[in-house]
């Protein structure tokens, strides 16, 4: 099926995609719709079956990592580690609510980093809305940074974001490599984030400081120990020709084992905590958005995407994967963009296309999944954040943050 008929198929598919993904009537899955929706892209024709399996085998080492990293993650929570760190931000901070935005910033930019943007969102938004609450803070400042960091300071590991595990492979970088390109990105984002909240913030941020005792919680020496071994693992892996796939696969046996020896878990639950209907859903997506770029994107990317790295093109390639993130969603821009830049992209384009797609979604609450979960995050503990804050503080942070990460980068280049 070619021609106008096609784009629009394509596109509608995607759009009822992304829709039930991001609004989960009745708490669904993702893939209820996803799979469906890539079976009539192969039987209507809307894409080759070749195309998409290839599509489909490339990112299949990817979400095998996503699985094990997650399932990491879900058994740290578990160890206390999350708990423990709400207890070392409430005794540092002392109740002053600057230094408590000041750790919270950091935590949520480490735990993104190292376990992803969803351990940020699922696991530490809640304990920092505990560590307020407890405090008798007030929590938007704290709970805005995690939603803002899992999004801006995911761009630092090639591990820190499925969007990253998506290009990484076709970067042609180690994971030394990319860590070193991104870092002085990274650091000036979160520089820029953290100066634009204690401006937005800054009445929350003038509260008098708390005398609430903190509640000390014992360090999970264990856990700690087996994530600071992963990270190296993931570094120096590659100097073995170990996949950090494997990896962190070995750090989630060895919890797993552990959690399961203490009855901690039960059996069930280390298949479940893998989210196996979270990687369907992303290999179905994947097929979905073929179509799409196929028929409707692909040709108009490729006419705009540079192939060199000076400092305007990688403004511009930045500005377009940012714009498309908060059309389609920044995991179907990054597949897209990807397919755009062909096999052998120039790294530093590359690079741009994640600051874009990363720190681009800030803007708005459909730029990224992570933001959606966020709020859900926050909905179960009876919290309504407010769209038009959230998009002031957005317009206030992205246009800047995303900038000087861009440039940031050239300069590294």
């Amino acid at each position: 099926m070619n021609g106008p008929f096609a784009a629009v198929c394509g596109v509608l598919l995607l759009g009822v995609t992304l829709w039930f993904a991001m609004v989960r009537p009745r708490g669904l899955p993702e893939a209820v719709v996803a799979v469906p929706a890539a079976g009539l892209v192969l039987a209507f024709g809307l894409a080759s079956p070749v195309e998409a399996g290839r599509r489909v085998a490339e990112i299949l080492p990817t979400m095998g990592f996503l699985a094990a990293i997650l399932l990491v993650g879900h058994l740290a929570a578990v160890d206390g580690v999350f708990r423990w760190l709400g207890g070392e931000l409430a005794e540092i901070c002392r109740g002053r609510p600057r230094r408590l935005l000041v750790f919270t910033f950091g935590a949520a930019a480490a735990v993104t980093a190292v376990l992803s943007l969803d351990a940020t969102v699922v696991l530490l938004t809640p304990v920092v809305l505990a560590t307020s609450e407890r405090l008798r803070l007030a929590a938007r400042p704290h709970v805005y940074a995690c939603a803002h960091l899992a999004n801006s300071a995911s761009t630092l590991l090639p591990v820190s974001n499925l969007t990253n595990l998506l290009a990484f492979a076709a970067s042609g970088l180690t994971f030394a490599g990319f860590t070193a390109l991104m870092a002085l990105p990274w650091l000036v984002t979160i520089a820029i984030e953290l100066g634009a909240f204690a401006w937005f913030f800054r009445a929350d941020l003038r509260q008098p400081a708390t005398r609430t005792a903190a509640e000390h919680q014992p360090a999970p020496k264990f856990t700690l120990v087996v994530l600071t071994v992963m990270l190296a693992g993931f570094a120096a892996g590659q100097l073995v020709h170990v996949e950090p796939v494997w990896v962190a696969a070995l750090a989630a046996l060895v919890l797993a084992t552990r959690a399961l020896a203490e009855r901690k878990i039960r059996p069930w639950q280390v298949l479940t905590e893998a989210s196996p209907l979270l990687i369907l859903f992303v290999l179905a997506l994947a097929v979905v958005v073929e179509a799409v770029d196929e028929h409707v994107l692909g040709g108009l990317l490729r006419t705009v995407l540079p192939d060199s790295a000076g400092l305007p093109q990688l403004l511009l390639t930045a500005a377009v994967a940012a714009v498309l993130a908060n059309l389609v969603n920044n995991l179907p821009a990054t597949l897209i963009l990807l397919s755009a830049l062909g096999t052998h992209p120039e790294p530093g384009v590359l690079l741009a296309v994640l600051l874009g797609v990363n720190i681009g979604p800030n803007a708005t609450y459909l730029g990224s999944l992570a933001t959606l979960l966020w709020r859900r995050v926050l909905a179960r503990h009876d919290q309504r954040p407010s769209a038009g804050e959230f998009l002031r503080l957005g317009a206030l942070t992205t246009p800047l943050s995303l900038a000087a990460a861009t440039c940031a980068l050239w300069l590294v280049l």
